[in-house]
């Protein structure tokens, strides 16, 4: 019989001594559990990814040092051995590693084979390849080691089998997209229940800039039936047990956590890298552009959930163009919340701006400059508050207002964290859905009043405006931009699902021409297989259009 933890923790990037102690904390626990071998995720000693900490000479030495402390401390548990991720310097080489340490001696090391160096991955950066099998036996198990991109190609979980491995130890800091779980599962079943391996997958969680780690790792018997899971979005140690080649069940019986819906899973994604950015980089709340409109709404409730209401605080800055619809939502929205809420009209900030500008702007009609003034008059607010308080102004654009520019450079784009900048317009709605339900679950009103939600969007920067005066309808924009912008389809594939040419051109030269401003955005959680952030590399100076017959306006952005 053999116990096996997976230590699902929630490491801080370069934070050494914090996660050397969360390990050592998750080994007591996983020893009181009776489990005589426990888990980490990938680089679970530094935090993950490290980036170009990696190239610091000084960080390696750290992480040497870090690792010999570690296992000086896991003396303390002799029956328990304990396999850790950590970067590993030899012979001019930086390998991602893991060590299996037992009664405070390394019994064992093994280099990732599988570098991955595409969407959101630049291992090969870093890192050189290894792949030498590393089996080590406890209580006549022999167990082996791969490393997340390993277990999504075939070859090192064969050269594991091939060693005469009982059991496939994997360790992992796979990002989190939506329905990334379901993904896993279909791989790890690819690529080593075929070879009758059962796999015991264990996988870091947090958020970490604009990634989120989901956890939710799991065990897989040889045949690839699920054994047991651990839930998404916290931490947690999930134990199982491991007989004579196949795993019986979970601490408990078989503990398998429920699939979470999609809206469920980006919701909490969204809550867990929002509160993780604020308290991991220190900041002590969080303050937020309340508008009275459905995307600063759904922010204010997430900022809610992740900090908790006391740690927030809404502003509400109502111009000479503001429905009052607008200030009683946003006031109702706060109260629902509990959150704080201020109220700073900008009208007479506004009328100084022109009244300043007045003799440069002579003889110029008024335009989208003087709708962009107010929208940065907000931004400047929200920023004198955010020093004063050292809270985070949270940015409330999204993923359908980003591609296409539809948004204001040091205005609303202002800001430290850009929490549903991967969130389509059409999912904003789907989570105040989401969100107004948990409330009602909970025996509570709606937390996002339902006119928030039924209205026209409005950015209120001139009489009467829409979003629609300005864009195709957010449906159909929003299915041009997941087929372009996260499926890499074309021009003639957009055309095709039934897209007017006309305003597939003007989308894409929208998308092209916005680059200056996404590259000066502030970071957002993704939740997307492609979001606007490290996953999407274009050059600012580019010539490149993907449209039929340019038109003389194509260099001009058309929103600014």
């Amino acid at each position: 019989m053999l116990k096996v933890a997976l230590a699902q923790i929630n490491s801080r990037v370069g934070d050494l001594a914090g996660n050397t102690q969360k390990i050592v904390d998750a080994a007591h626990r996983a020893q009181a559990m009776g489990a005589a071998v426990m888990v980490t995720p990938e680089l679970a000693l530094t935090g993950y990814p490290p980036e170009d900490l990696l190239l610091r000479p000084a960080f390696l030495s750290a992480c040497e040092s870090a690792l010999s402390r570690l296992t000086q401390q896991l003396k303390s548990i002799p029956d328990l051995t304990v396999v850790v991720g950590h970067p590993r310097a030899r012979e001019q080489h930086t390998f991602n590693a893991a060590t299996v340490l037992r009664y405070g001696k390394v019994i064992g090391s093994y280099g990732k084979l599988e570098l991955p160096n595409y969407a959101v991955f630049d291992e090969q950066r870093y890192f050189a390849p290894d792949g030498a099998p590393c089996l080590f036996e406890v209580n006549g198990v022999r167990l082996a080691v791969n490393i997340c991109e390993d277990i999504w190609a075939s070859r090192a979980p064969a050269m594991a089998k091939a060693a005469g491995a009982n059991l496939l130890l994997v360790l992992n800091a796979s990002p989190f997209h939506i329905d990334k779980l379901r993904e896993r599962l279909d791989v790890v079943r690819t690529n080593a229940s075929r070879l009758g391996l059962p796999v015991a997958f264990c996988n870091l969680v947090g958020g970490q800039d604009e990634l989120v780690f989901d956890g939710g790792s799991f065990v897989l018997d040889a045949n690839g039936n699920l054994i047991a899971r651990a839930p998404q979005f916290q931490e947690d140690l999930l134990v199982v047990d491991f007989f004579e080649g196949a795993v019986l069940e979970g601490e408990g019986g078989n503990l398998i956590a429920a699939e979470l819906s999609v809206e469920q899973q980006a919701y909490q994604a969204l809550v867990l890298g929002t509160r993780d950015y604020v308290h991991k980089n220190g900041f002590k709340g969080a303050v937020i552009g309340l508008s009275g409109g459905v995307d600063s709404a759904l922010v204010t409730a997430i900022a809610a959930d992740a900090l908790g209401p006391e740690h927030v605080r809404a502003v509400i800055m109502p111009s000479p163009f503001t429905a009052a619809m607008s200030i009683e939502d946003a006031t109702a929205c706060a109260q629902a919340l509990g959150v704080r809420a201020d109220t700073i009209p900008i009208t007479t900030l506004y009328e100084a701006f022109k009244s300043s500008l007045s003799g440069v702007f002579a003889g110029l009609a008024e335009d989208v400059t003087e709708e962009n003034l107010q929208a940065r008059i907000r931004g400047t607010l929200l920023m004198a508050i955010s020093n004063k308080t050292n809270a985070l102004v949270l940015v409330t654009s999204n993923k359908s207002e980003a591609a296409v520019g539809y948004s204001t450079l040091y205005g609303d784009m202002a800001g430290g964290f850009a929490v549903i900048k991967d969130l389509l317009k059409g999912m904003v709605y789907r989570l105040c859905n989401e969100r107004n339900r948990v409330a009602a679950q909970q025996g509570l009103g709606d937390v996002i009043p339902q006119r928030i939600l039924s209205r026209a969007p409005s950015a209120e920067l001139r009489p009467d405006q829409t979003d629609q005066d300005s864009l195709p309808p957010y449906d159909s924009l929003d299915d041009m931009l997941v087929r372009f912008v996260e499926h890499g389809e074309t021009r003639s594939d957009l055309i095709a699902a039934g897209h007017d040419p006309v305003e597939v051109d003007r989308v894409l030269r929208l998308i092209r021409n916005s680059e200056y401003k996404r590259r000066q955005a502030a970071p957002g959680v993704r939740i997307t297989r492609r979001a606007f952030g490290r996953d999407w590399r274009y050059p600012v100076t580019n010539r490149f259009q993907e449209v039929s017959a340019p038109s003389a306006a194509s260099d001009k952005g058309e929103t600014t």
